[in-house]
């Protein structure tokens, strides 16, 4: 899964993220990063980020341009 990378990941860059509410259904959420909340160089769920509008989550897609 490409979101469990950190360096695959920078403020910008359009992703699709699952909220915390969201981790049972699984359903995404697209946006923009703001903040990259996870320290560690790599995370089994997905680096947590969040986004320009204030949603927290975890990556599961990066959307290429």
């Amino acid at each position: 899964m490409e979101g469990q990378n950190r360096a695959a990941i920078s403020p910008g860059l359009k992703v699709k993220i699952v909220l915390k509410k969201d981790q049972r259904t699984g359903v995404l959420t697209e946006g923009i990063v703001k903040d990259i909340l996870t320290k560690s160089p790599s995370h089994p769920h997905g680096i947590k980020v969040r986004l320009e509008d204030g949603q927290v989550g975890r990556v599961k897609q990066i959307l290429r341009p």
